[in-house]
């Protein structure tokens, strides 16, 4: 069964950034490579703090969307209540 992705990232002065994909690892390292100009690359959003899965791409982006909308507040809530470190999920992943 395939499996889709919605994961938030983010900087180390905390900025944010939400995304859907059905490949986590290969997104996570194009966001740490920078390998896609804008947003993450210009504010430098490389850790992973938060992750949900579905079996369904249509709930996936409609999470996705959902978590997009909501206030900042309610996003750290949110990555706080899995993760009040915001410790780097993808640690480990990557060599170097």
């Amino acid at each position: 069964m395939r499996q889709y992705f919605v994961y938030v990232m983010a900087s180390v002065s905390r900025t944010l950034y939400t995304g859907m994909t059905n490949n986590l690892e290969r997104r996570v390292d194009e966001h740490k490579k920078k390998g896609t100009t804008g947003f993450t690359s210009r504010y430098t959003v490389i850790r992973l703090v938060y992750i949900e899965t579905f079996g369904d791409p249509r709930f996936a982006i409609d999470r996705e969307k959902r978590i997009k909308g909501w206030r900042r507040s309610t996003k750290i809530a949110l990555i706080e209540a899995e993760n009040p470190g915001w410790a780097d999920l993808s640690d480990g992943w990557f060599d170097g």
